[in-house]
């Protein structure tokens, strides 16, 4: 009797270590054949430049091609469905940044959620935005700014990349949290609206580093304040400083269909991380004027449904609809 009790133990323990056997096959197996990753916007700009660095590094460690696919337009919403609908099986992946968390109320209807139907992976990369004025707006300072545009309501026009974009919530969030009244100009793009910016058709915008750091440089615009705090970024002071609690930020990382396996998600996470240790690629980010944004999938996870949050009473605050 004992000794079939203990052959029954042993059969039960057996069968419960199956699938875990399966899944580590399977990690061990990972990945067989070349794998793409969904890039939502149009190449050379810091998601694609991200994706494709570590691409290499994956391709390299794990002996199959990691190939980036650009799939712009809708706010990122292209490359997102098309990631959702893919198989869950690992080879397709997918960059998550801002557009994700803040279209998810920017939209009305959209044929996927994405934090219920994107896995986190990893994230990547985060950056500062950077606010900057005219060098013929008197302000020098974010107090002398705001001080100007409440002594002025309606008067001081504030550029962005487009109505939604993530330079343009950040500005809705200091007007929120200053108490001022700017009047948006949105553009199709960044650059053009730097370009208007330079040239004194509008005052105001926030930036990204990587767009603005030379006309900073140059002396073309001036610089005010960082969004967000970030180690060895400037000398620029940091906008909480001046409004408490004032916080935003361009953030890249990497996710995948619902229901991918979590043992692949466990490997490419940590091969991910892997990629992100190099030197070059640390170098790399901090000529965009960004930092590593290493972590777990539940780190990214959480950062994509707090930014979604934050975001979505911007929005609804502001009666926000996509252009």
């Amino acid at each position: 009797m004992m000794l079939a009790r203990r052959r029954f133990l042993r059969l039960g323990l057996a069968a419960a270590m199956v699938p875990s056997l399966r899944g580590a096959a399977r990690a061990q197996a990972y990945p067989s054949r070349p794998v793409r990753i969904l890039v939502g916007f149009a190449p050379a700009g810091a998601v694609d430049i991200t994706a494709r660095l570590v691409a290499q590094s994956l391709s390299e460690q794990l002996g199959q091609p990691f190939t980036v696919e650009n799939r712009p337009g809708a706010g990122t919403n292209i490359a997102t469905e098309a990631a959702v609908r893919s198989p869950p099986d690992g080879y397709t992946l997918v960059m998550v940044s801002p557009p994700a968390a803040i279209n998810a109320t920017l939209y009305e209807k959209l044929n996927f959620n994405a934090i219920r139907d994107i896995a986190p992976i990893a994230s990547a990369i985060k950056m500062p935005f950077v606010l900057v004025v005219n060098p013929a707006v008197p302000a020098k300072t974010v107090p002398e700014l705001i001080a100007l545009a409440k002594a002025n309501p309606g008067k001081i026009t504030m550029a962005s990349s487009g109505n939604g974009s993530g330079l343009h919530l950040s500005g809705e969030l200091f007007k929120m949290m200053a108490g001022v009244d700017l009047v948006h100009v949105p553009y199709r793009g960044e650059a053009l609206a730097i370009t208007d910016l330079i040239a004194g058709q509008v005052q105001t915008m926030f930036g990204t580093t990587a767009v603005c750091n030379e006309h900073i440089k140059a002396g073309k615009v001036r610089a005010l304040a960082l969004t967000t705090a970030m180690e060895g970024a400037t000398d620029l002071p940091v906008m909480s400083e001046f409004l408490p609690g004032y916080e935003s930020s361009f953030w890249t990382g990497f996710g995948a269909p619902r229901s991918t396996p979590p043992d692949v998600i466990e490997k490419l996470n940590r091969q991910i991380n892997l990629a992100l240790a190099d030197p070059r690629i640390i170098a790399r980010f901090a000529d965009l004027g960004g930092a590593v944004l290493a972590g777990s999938p539940a780190d990214f996870g959480k950062l994509i449904a707090g930014e979604t949050e934050k975001w979505g009473k911007v929005i609804r605050a502001a009666h926000i609809r996509p252009e």
